[in-house]
């Protein structure tokens, strides 16, 4: 997606490790993090996967960025 949230590419295909729903906005990895998601399985052929959703976004103008964390988050999880 771009910045307006718009679909960029071509589609793709990917396992559904976090149960999203048609409209979810997610997160994804490939390559070998993606076959790392389903921990439960020795080895898993695959190439995308979606490993969690977006609760909250914030799109800024180019150039303008914010690293403060809020009260209650953590960094790491």
């Amino acid at each position: 997606m771009n910045k307006h949230l718009e679909p960029v590419g071509a589609l793709q295909v990917a396992a559904d490790i976090v149960d999203a729903g048609e409209g979810d906005l997610c997160v994804m990895v490939r390559s070998r993090e993606a076959a790392l998601a389903m921990p439960d399985m020795k080895f898993v052929p695959i190439d995308l996967a979606l490993v969690g959703l977006v609760d909250d976004l914030d799109v800024r103008p180019d150039g303008e960025f914010d690293f403060t964390l809020r009260r209650g988050w953590q960094q790491y999880s």
